[in-house]
């Protein structure tokens, strides 16, 4: 139930991102009264869609992948009306672009996929062993033994260094925001397991679409930051005071490790998506296209995959990079982006530029898949940073939080 403005709610949660609309979700399933404060003016943290200039721009690059437990728990997926990706990438080469496709899918579309294309007659057997395993073990058995980096699960895969060069690290740079395939061979195995499971799309009305579904007929205030923390509850920037019996932390990991002081956050990887227009898509397909090269992590035609994106008769290409956005960088990028397009881009408008400093966190091994959500009485933490690092891993942790919370408010 939602607590009147005057009235003291069973438990705070603040942020309003996807860990925080989980939690408080359960906790009102529950029977527990709860408000949710977000500081800014919308829910879903960083998985937010703005309407800039007529087009659709999602807070950074963003695919939304259905195969994830979660998701499939707590979104009715038909009313986001998804628009999926090509169920494979292009790998643009030093020997041309080639087609890595899910032959299962596509099997008129998987002729790159022959012995000596992409990959030799034993890597192919080794990524059909790799896939095979990920996609029809349970999860069970991919969380268990000890953790390694990606590159030494690829390698114990018997995945050749060509591959891994010409497709593994350029396409997972993408998913990890890391070039070095030093994250997590757990989360890998797992991540991979939904790719070759699920669907990657993107909602009809942007990636915000999603956090928007979770937050419907949640007592939810918008515009109110949080200051700090108090003995009954938290201080508003306003002055106010909004007492609970518990609190449950789900902003960001910068105010939540000031706020609980002593507590574990790792550091973040840092984003930044470049968003062009031109009048001719360069590519008329909805599929990722990557780069052995390493210029950029990945790019696409975004009104290729929803044509809303756009407004008629333009199109919308979202290219992403590691870091920050920097001086001449966007040249040599729409350099980049011609060659592998293979089309001149100089006339390529640069609608808007987004980073994310706070994308996703460092992930090497040993990586806990699950962390408590205690950090001291009547106080709790949410987010990707005590998961993995995906929409999955913040939905599973403000899903713990609040069995967490009912756990002990129950005693």
């Amino acid at each position: 139930m939602a607590a009147n403005r005057g009235e003291t709610p069973d438990v705070l949660v603040v942020g309003a991102g996807l860990a925080g609309l989980a939690c408080a979700r359960d906790l009102l399933s529950q029977g527990l009264s709860v408000e949710v404060l977000e500081a800014s003016d919308g829910v879903g943290g960083r998985m937010r869609t703005d309407r800039y200039e007529g087009f659709l721009i999602d807070r950074g690059f963003q695919v939304f992948n259905t195969a994830y437990p979660q998701v499939k728990r707590r979104l009715t997926l038909r009313d986001l009306r998804l628009r999926p990706f090509t169920p494979g990438v292009l790998a643009h080469t030093e020997r041309g672009v080639f087609r890595f496709v899910d032959p299962s899918r596509r099997p008129r579309e998987s002729g790159d996929l022959r012995p000596g294309r992409l990959a030799g007659t034993r890597d192919l057997f080794c990524l059909a062993a790799l896939c095979g395993r990920d996609m029809l073990a349970p999860a069970r058995l991919l969380k268990r033994g000890a953790d390694h980096t990606t590159r030494t699960e690829l390698a114990a895969a018997g995945i050749s260094d060509d591959l891994v060069e010409s497709f593994f690290r350029p396409f997972l740079s993408g998913v990890f925001l890391e070039d070095e395939l030093e994250t997590s061979g757990r989360f890998f195995h797992l991540v991979w397991r939904s790719m070759l499971r699920g669907t990657l799309c993107l909602p009809a009305g942007g990636v915000g679409a999603v956090p928007a579904q979770l937050a419907e007929g949640l007592p939810v205030r918008l515009d109110t930051p949080v200051r700090r923390l108090t003995d009954d509850g938290v201080l508003l920037a306003d002055g106010g005071e909004r007492a609970a019996r518990a609190v449950v932390v789900a902003t960001r990991p910068g105010p939540a490790s000031v706020w609980l002081p002593g507590l574990d956050v790792p550091p973040y990887r840092t984003v930044t998506t470049y968003y062009h227009v031109t009048e001719t898509p360069p590519l008329r397909e909805p599929t990722l296209l990557v780069d052995s090269r390493r210029r950029f992590l990945n790019t696409c035609v975004l009104s290729e995959v929803v044509p809303g994106y756009a407004p008629r008769g333009l199109s919308l290409v979202a290219t992403s990079v590691l870091g920050e956005d920097g001086t001449a960088r966007e040249a040599a990028l729409r350099s980049a982006l011609g060659e592998v397009y293979g089309t001149d881009t100089l006339g390529w408008d640069l609608l808007t530029t987004w980073t994310v400093h706070d994308a996703l966190p460092v992930m090497t091994p040993p990586q806990p898949l699950s962390r408590t959500s205690r950090v001291s009485p009547g106080r709790y933490v949410c987010g990707d940073h005590r998961a993995t690092g995906s929409v999955q891993g913040a939905l599973a942790s403000g899903t713990r939080a609040a069995r967490e919370v009912l756990r002990d408010l129950r005693r």
